[in-house]
């Protein structure tokens, strides 16, 4: 990507997403914090807050039991026409609220829910397969009228070498395997700067 995230934006961006669905289930308007520096940053728009750029937000449930880690929800835009600060909140509330996977989170909910966020790249075409770096690059493929995306993390969180990683993009779009080769498939890759709430500060 051309620019990255300090600290404090990414602070703020898993703030934002958090109170946009504490809102959200305790029946009242958000209430989003920026310091003063930031603030003027972003009316400037010298922040990356205020760029326009695609993002996932991902709600993790964490137990300390034999569940561990489990998906409970995930929502993004590979683009988005408006500020990065803005689509978090959106993604957040359709990854709590929205995903057709999961039933709607419940306050109960909440504050075993681990958040993360990845800010994608621009996507790129994709001629050679084998150029793919697992954990480097997410996929995006587009074949016969259908579509699936993994972002970078995932087979690396999954375990997957680099043939288990294209098989599976192809799977998630609903698609055989090796499908990506196929006449008319379009296979793109973006990166991303990913974060979030896990005990280290950063994913």
């Amino acid at each position: 990507m051309n620019f990255t995230l300090t600290n404090e934006e990414k602070q703020a961006l898993l703030a934002d997403a958090r109170e946009t669905i504490a809102a959200q289930l305790l029946r009242r308007q958000p209430c989003y914090s920026r310091t003063p520096e930031l603030a003027a940053a972003i009316a400037e728009g010298r922040s990356a807050l205020s760029r326009h750029c695609g993002a996932f937000v991902t709600l993790h449930s964490v137990s300390g039991g034999a569940g561990g880690r489990q998906l409970r929800g995930c929502i993004g835009r590979m683009a988005a026409a408006e500020a990065l600060e803005k689509t978090v909140r959106t993604m957040a509330m359709e990854a709590a609220f929205g995903d057709p996977r999961f039933p709607p989170l419940i306050k109960e909910e909440l504050d075993c829910c681990e958040i993360e966020i990845s800010v994608l790249s621009p996507m790129e075409i994709c001629a050679d397969p084998r150029s793919v770096k697992v954990g480097v690059h997410g996929l995006y493929l587009s074949c016969r009228g259908r579509s699936g995306v993994l972002l970078p993390q995932v087979p690396v969180e999954q375990g997957w070498d680099l043939d288990g990683y294209l098989d599976y993009i192809c799977v998630k779009a609903g698609l055989p395997p090796k499908s990506y080769e196929a006449p008319g498939a379009e296979l793109r890759t973006f990166t991303a700067i990913v974060f979030g709430e896990a005990a280290d500060g950063d994913s």
